[in-house]
């Protein structure tokens, strides 16, 4: 089955304007709403607004009655992974087991300044991502859990109440080839990136591949997932005008402008994500940061996702999904 999703972040300037998104995501019939785990992100400057991720993330999954509820992804340089893990059982129950819950190496973050928080360099940050994840799925499902390894020690840990879902869905969030595709063969349930050509990602995918058969794993059990922006318009002269608007409010240089798939009506937005269904893409999450581009998500969630829904249809073998949501 394929989902769409709405990726929000948490870059508002009160509570009641993100719950507006996720409450209209639902409504429009997204099946999920997800935030970052960032604290001080680049974009907005050094001292724009930024929530606390799973203390947001929370008090949403309680506002909200289907959705699933996403995040995408917590740093580990934030937390000891049994203190992720603790976070992550209590929002699967706040959630009533509709939480994913991301993570990944960690990246540009103000904080790390600012706070006067460690960045460890990348090998040992990637290091701590693949130890993360292996504490993390113990202590949701093993009674005890003992690791010695490079950057963690638990000694005869245990973490209850378990996670609602049998399976909580661990998310593993980057596309680095040499180590990043390593740590999601072995631990993730979804996989997700940014968005690339089609030809750069579907050579990610065969490396995913690749490291899945050197471990005995089937790679039709990770869900593949890929965050995106566009911006859409009832017609090519909407959309442009619309495209001016969006960009004016990026910085110059802005990173965000290579994650734009596209610009132009509902039809070109089709194209331009039909490469990537066909690749085996099943999340497609649309980014949106405030001001919310309200018309492109209506447009998205009324014209595009049905289009995607029915190009989808019928390609699926045994659904991914019902594993991951247990």
């Amino acid at each position: 089955m394929i989902r769409f999703g709405v990726h929000s972040g948490q870059q508002y300037a009160n509570f009641d304007e993100c719950l507006e998104l996720w409450t209209q995501a639902e409504d429009l019939g997204y099946d999920w709403v997800s935030l970052f785990d960032h604290q001080r992100p680049p974009l907005g400057g050094p001292d724009g607004p930024c929530f606390d991720g799973p203390t947001l993330l929370a008090a949403l999954a309680a506002r909200t009655r289907r959705i699933r509820c996403g995040m995408l992804v917590s740093a580990v340089t934030w937390r000891h992974p049994a203190l992720a893990a603790s976070i992550a059982a209590t929002l699967d129950h706040v959630s009533g087991g509709r939480l994913e819950f991301g993570v990944g190496a960690g990246g540009a973050d103000l904080a790390y300044e600012q706070y006067g928080l460690p960045f460890p360099r990348t090998g040992d940050r990637l290091d701590m991502l693949d130890e993360a994840c292996e504490i993390m799925r113990g202590l949701w499902t093993r009674e005890r859990v003992d690791h010695t390894g490079r950057h963690y020690r638990l000694a005869g840990a245990c973490l209850e109440p378990k996670p609602v879902q049998e399976r909580l869905p661990l998310v593993i969030g980057g596309g680095g080839e040499k180590r990043t595709l390593r740590t999601v063969a072995r631990h993730a349930d979804v996989w997700n990136t940014l968005v690339t050509d089609v030809e750069t990602y579907r050579r990610k995918k065969t490396v995913l591949e690749t490291y899945c058969r050197e471990i005995g794993r089937d790679p039709g059990e990770i869900r593949m997932s890929m965050t995106f922006r566009v911006v859409l318009g009832a017609d090519e002269a909407r959309a442009e005008e619309r495209k001016r608007e969006r960009l004016a409010l990026l910085p110059a240089g802005s990173p965000d402008v290579g994650e734009y798939l596209a610009f132009g009506t509902a039809e070109r937005c089709v194209e331009a994500l039909l490469p990537y269904v066909r690749l085996g893409v099943r999340d497609f999450l649309l980014g949106l940061r405030p001001p919310v581009d309200r018309e492109t998500m209506r447009i998205f969630a009324e014209q595009v996702a049905p289009e995607l829904r029915r190009a989808a249809a019928g390609t699926d073998g045994p659904a991914p999904e019902d594993r991951v949501r247990g």
